[in-house]
């Protein structure tokens, strides 16, 4: 995958989409210093470039029953494509998984899993998880506080 060049124009546009995705044309442009249709034409070529992927609302977890975010070490019942790939179909329809980082080193997926509680979580990982036939043991790591979670990249 090649790297988009962008230019100082195009980095205040991406910042400003990153801070509030649903500012108006107008806002944006004024905040990139363009005029309304060239601001449109870069956002649109950003888009089609695909530095732009989509556009989402961040919710507040704790608000819709999803507030407990916990970390899940895997380790693979083997390392072959199969299992891995298996794996990989597995986790893609389970709603809690909300990150899955196929990984380098000790383990060999990084989960990151939002469910409501620790009983939600037990749950999941008694009756979803530990259930994958590839996997062949999970560690949980529990966070005791957020400090920084930011969807938005450095550019």
């Amino acid at each position: 995958m090649d790297v988009v060049k962008l230019d100082s124009i195009d980095r205040r546009i991406l910042h400003a989409l990153q801070r509030d995705g649903r500012l108006q044309n107008v806002e944006l442009a004024r905040a990139a210093g363009l005029s309304p249709s060239s601001c449109l034409r870069r956002v649109k070529l950003l888009e089609a470039r695909g530095v732009i992927k989509r556009y989402v609302a961040v919710l507040d977890g704790a608000k819709v029953g999803a507030g407990l975010s916990l970390f899940a070490r895997v380790w693979f019942k083997a390392q072959d494509a199969d299992t891995t790939n298996h794996f990989i179909a597995s986790v893609r329809d389970m709603a809690e998984v909300v990150e899955c980082h196929i990984m380098a080193g000790e383990c060999d997926a990084l989960l990151r899993i939002v469910t409501q509680d620790l009983a939600s979580y037990r749950k999941f990982h008694a009756e979803q998880l530990t259930r994958i036939a590839s996997v062949q043991s999970v560690k949980t790591e529990v966070p005791m506080e957020t400090v920084k979670l930011t969807h938005a990249l450095p550019l």
